[in-house]
């Protein structure tokens, strides 16, 4: 009798999970930001045993990017890349990138070059089988102050991309950018590629408890050089980055909106990414075909 009751207690839980999942839009919030969050530990945790067999390799990146790919079918997120030709070259550069959510793992994957590896913090070193599969990606582990590794890591023609925000931020504009990725990009004398992600909030809010399926874009803005430069132009340079992403950031805020609706092409309807060249944000420019 006992076991029956149970039985039937659980059922009514679950049947109680169910509604809620279905009708109360911060409870849906949370169960989904949960599973995104396992989803990550448990892929780190399956992949890793793999990636250790390669040893430390930035090769193992390719196995993080298949395992991050899923969740945007799994969440209805729509991925349009714009401006990805820009990255197709052989040399050493720096990507810098806006900060807004973990959901921007999902853009990242789509967007981000062979031989790329993100700077994060050493915190995340410590948060066990996601920092071991991280490390063994090549993700580089640095103190802000310190960028030896991370010069380092340019002088064998790969790739690095940093937030330089510092931190998440869903505000209506960019925080103002910290300059180590530009004292890195100087001292390496290599272009820096700004990436802009639109922002999230038709359909993800974290102070809003939202998080719905939507249509995220990313533009790859063209290449900055930094040849000839000194450490005496990283502020002039920094605020120039800034001000083209920003720029991005608020025609992308502008035409969620509708108030440009009319001057931009129609987004696509498929649930993969679709990439084309140049930008959705002028006249002349033409998408290409879903991957």
């Amino acid at each position: 009798m006992e076991a029956v009751l149970l039985q039937g207690l659980l059922l009514l839980l679950l049947f109680a999970a169910l509604l809620l999942y279905q009708h109360n839009a911060a409870f849906n919030y949370f169960c989904k930001v949960a599973f995104f969050n396992c989803w990550v530990v448990a892929m780190a945790t399956l992949l890793s045993p793999l990636a250790a067999l390669r040893g430390r390799s930035v090769e193992n990146m390719k196995l993080l990017r298949a395992a991050i790919r899923p969740l945007k079918y799994l969440y209805g997120i729509k991925m349009q890349v714009w401006g990805s030709e820009h990255l197709n070259t052989e040399e050493p550069y720096v990507i810098v990138c806006n900060h807004q959510a973990s959901l921007d793992l999902m853009g990242m994957v789509e967007v981000i070059p062979d031989r790329c590896v993100p700077i994060a913090k050493k915190e995340l070193m410590y948060m066990g089988t996601v920092g071991w599969a991280c490390w063994l990606s090549g993700i580089i582990f640095i103190d802000r102050h310190k960028r030896g590794d991370a010069i380092g890591v340019i002088s064998q023609t790969l790739r690095v991309l940093i937030f330089p925000e510092g931190t998440r931020n869903q505000d209506k504009s960019m925080l103002p950018f910290k300059r180590g990725a530009f004292h890195l990009a100087v001292q390496a004398q290599v272009p820096i590629f700004p990436i802009v992600i639109s922002p999230y909030w038709d359909f993800f809010s974290s102070k809003d408890k939202k998080f719905t399926s939507g249509t995220c874009t990313i533009q790859v803005l063209p290449k900055i050089e930094t040849q000839g430069l000194s450490l005496k132009d990283v502020p002039e340079l920094t605020e120039t980055v800034r001000k083209a992403m920003v720029d991005v950031f608020s025609e992308m805020a502008a035409n969620q909106r509708g108030d440009q609706r009319a001057e931009h092409p129609p987004l696509p309807c498929c649930a993969g990414a679709t990439k084309g060249t140049g930008s959705p944000w002028h006249t002349g420019d033409t998408a290409g075909s879903s991957d």
